[in-house]
């Protein structure tokens, strides 16, 4: 049997709870710059990478796993289900985009009509849970409970 990262994946993200409900959340998210070019490098790549550990830190979306390519991010982070991810990866690529190009202006003369990132991008869940985990989970009346 095949072992890959997703085999493990949710060992390492923690089950959050909240008012409302119980999460354990793992997102693999891939976005690249305009027309794939290689412009995070060196300091680019430097300053993108300390801004995604800071905005996810920020709204308390843990970080499981990130790697900045020349020419896109991969990102796997845990957002809680309150949170789309279409709006998650709106968040973290148009906070960047400007940021960097706020850091870095030549970066505008390197890519043609201003954007830093493609408007697409790609998302996959992590992870799975066992019909075990779901019977003990329904079979708990705490949670029911708790709220009443």
């Amino acid at each position: 049997m095949k072992h890959t990262m997703w085999c493990s994946i949710y060992h390492v993200v923690d089950i959050v709870s909240n008012r409302n409900c119980v999460y354990q959340t793992a997102y693999h998210v891939i976005w690249c710059s305009t027309y794939r070019h290689d412009i995070l490098t060196g300091l680019v790549a430097e300053e993108m990478g300390m801004m995604l550990d800071a905005m996810c830190a920020e709204r308390g979306w843990p970080m499981i796993s990130k790697e900045v390519q020349p020419d896109h991010v991969h990102l796997v982070v845990s957002i809680p289900p309150a949170t789309a991810v279409a709006d998650a990866v709106k968040i973290l690529k148009g906070t960047t985009a400007r940021r960097l190009f706020q850091r870095f202006p030549w970066l505008r003369s390197r890519l043609w009509g201003g954007h830093l990132w493609s408007p697409s991008y790609y998302v996959g869940t992590a992870g799975n849970v066992s019909a075990e985990t779901i019977r003990r989970y329904i079979e708990r009346s705490e949670h029911v409970t708790k709220r009443r």
